[in-house]
């Protein structure tokens, strides 16, 4: 599949937080198969939306979309989220 290229905002980003040689193996693997394990894709909620995300380290993801059957636009270089455990979720009590 092939990546449109990246807007300035995020390659300024990606020099910015040292991920550029980490986006280029992302990049290479993801163009030869975007199911690689270690990419982790993965559609995101609301699921309508269409987009989706791969995995560059453990700590950053790249948010993306489809154009067109051929083609993904990457729209945002983002820390990976976190999901909450139970006990997260309950406020505390003071």
């Amino acid at each position: 599949m092939e990546i449109k290229l990246l807007r300035r905002d995020i390659k300024n980003f990606l020099k910015k937080h040292n991920l550029v040689k980490k986006w280029e193996k992302a990049k290479k693997l993801f163009r030869e198969n975007f199911r690689h394990p270690s990419l982790k894709v993965e559609l995101l909620e609301l699921k309508w939306r269409g987009i989706y995300s791969f995995r560059l380290d453990r700590k950053y993801r790249a948010l993306f979309f489809i154009t067109n059957n051929t083609k993904i636009e990457i729209f945002k270089i983002t820390k990976h989220y976190k999901k909450l455990k139970k006990t997260d979720a309950k406020p505390k009590k003071i």
